[in-house]
């Protein structure tokens, strides 16, 4: 094979759904992967089994995205590799299949399901420390929601052998997922660190799909983009020595040069010459990029180093309740009433004794980001939005701030403007914390699905 196209479907679980049509149908792809992951992902989805347990487990929007993209993939004979699985990699790949009957996928495609990141259980007796503050991960029982190793590529190699059409996965490291198909297709040894961090450094700068092409890039005036409401996912085009072109749908919004790529390139890089994944440690300060077209742009020369004896955990706690509402002010004067109504709701919440570890009152548009920092000779807005939340132990205690947030309707500062509540202004916080697991300590298993 002298070539392998790899398409991005999504960069996270909310991501828009049309760039992965596009690339289903016009990117002439291979593969086509999803990526619908953040880190709290897996203890979300924890949490609301907990509240509904009708709820499957997996990607919400996987119903939404398989009815998209497979009639695309199915005329093409694309494949496809995501981690919509989630806590449900299995239940996952059953509706998968349900959706390839629908849309008269030969009988026998297959769909491998692949699950083994999910530790909850175990974690404490096979992690030691927490990386963030060194204290034992003993430190965490009894407020566990759910821990996950990060997988590599190798389960999902493993599947395609199998001739799984579709891969579902729960956690899997985000560049594993591009780059398993590479390994796959080009017979690459796990352990040949050289191309393996070649491939997955071309992985993380597909992961996070349209910001390689103009997302989150573009910044009036200063990095502009054409078109950028019809942004697509980008495609890139692997060569056996690891190299690659990355580009897009022709036509489409955005750009894909030398900025939008070496942004993407150090996203989310703590440390360019030691990145870690499960599968290598790339070194991103070797890399040699070269605009080769218009929207193309080579990448080559991405260095690897050995996989480390370790992989990431992620355990997820519940560490008490965030209560949250807002209300508003607009016209002459907003910035004195909000001010007063901060004052009233400080000197409320002392009089119903709210117990909170942290209370905020923010002026949306002035101070909400940067804080205490913000510039104190602003000139004075004509609209502001005060934001008031408070982190709590109970779900009782951050009950309180809604509640004094109504009073203000009627009881509080001339010609305050309150919203009616369309969502639960309660909701739970969940803390993540990262351990290392012994890679043998975390076993894949893949289960195959027909249609």
């Amino acid at each position: 094979m002298s070539g392998l196209r790899i398409g991005s479907g999504s960069a996270w679980w909310g991501d828009r759904i049309e760039p992965a049509r596009l690339n289903a149908e016009k990117g002439d792809l291979d593969y086509l992967c999803f990526e619908t992951m953040a880190e709290a992902t897996i203890s979300a989805a924890q949490v609301r089994k907990r509240r509904d347990p009708g709820f499957p487990g997996y990607d919400t929007y996987l119903d939404d995205r398989m009815q998209c993209v497979l009639p695309g993939c199915l005329r093409r004979g694309t494949k496809i590799v995501s981690n919509q699985g989630w806590i449900n990699p299995e239940g996952a790949a059953e509706r998968v299949v349900h959706w390839l009957r629908e849309c008269g996928a030969p009988r026998g495609t297959k769909v491998a399901a692949i699950s083994g990141s999910l530790i909850t259980e175990r974690v404490l007796e096979i992690t030691d420390t927490l990386m963030e503050d060194g204290r034992p991960s003993s430190a965490l029982a009894g407020s566990i929601v759910s821990a996950e190793a990060y997988m590599g590529a190798e389960p999902i190699v493993q599947a395609l052998r199998e001739g799984a059409q579709i891969v579902v996965t729960g956690r899997v490291a985000d560049p594993s997922i591009f780059m398993a198909p590479m390994m796959h297709e080009f017979g690459w040894d796990p352990l040949d660190h050289a191309r393996v961090g070649q491939g997955n450094g071309i992985g993380h700068v597909l992961e996070c799909g349209a910001q390689v092409t103009g997302g989150y890039f573009c910044d009036p005036g200063f990095k502009d983009v054409p078109d950028p409401w019809d942004l697509a996912c980008p495609i890139a085009e692997v060569q056996n020595d690891g190299s690659a072109v990355i580009g897009k749908v022709d036509g489409t919004g955005g750009a894909v040069n030398l900025r939008t790529v070496k942004e993407q390139l150090f996203y989310e890089v703590h440390d360019p010459a030691n990145y870690i994944t499960p599968d290598v440690i790339v070194d991103f300060t070797t890399a040699q990029l070269e605009q080769v077209g218009h929207d193309e742009v080579r990448i080559s020369r991405i260095s690897g180093k050995p996989r480390t004896p370790t992989l990431k955990v992620s355990i997820a706690c519940q560490e008490g309740y965030i209560g949250e509402d807002m209300f508003f002010y607009a016209g002459p004067g907003a910035l004195r009433r909000a001010e007063l109504a901060k004052r009233i709701l400080q000197e409320r919440f002392r009089i119903v004794q709210l117990q909170a570890d942290e209370v905020r009152v923010d002026f949306i548009g002035m101070n909400a980001i940067h804080g205490d920092v913000s510039p104190k000779n602003q000139p004075e807005p004509y609209e502001i939005a005060v934001r008031v939340a408070a982190r709590t132990k109970t779900r009782d205690e951050a009950l309180k701030i809604g509640r004094e947030v109504d009073g203000m309707a009627v009881s509080g500062v001339g010609m305050t403007g309150k919203r009616v509540p369309h969502q639960d202004r309660t909701r739970e916080i969940i803390g993540v914390w990262s351990s290392l697991v012994r890679r043998e300590e975390v076993r894949p298993v893949i289960t195959i699905y027909e249609s």
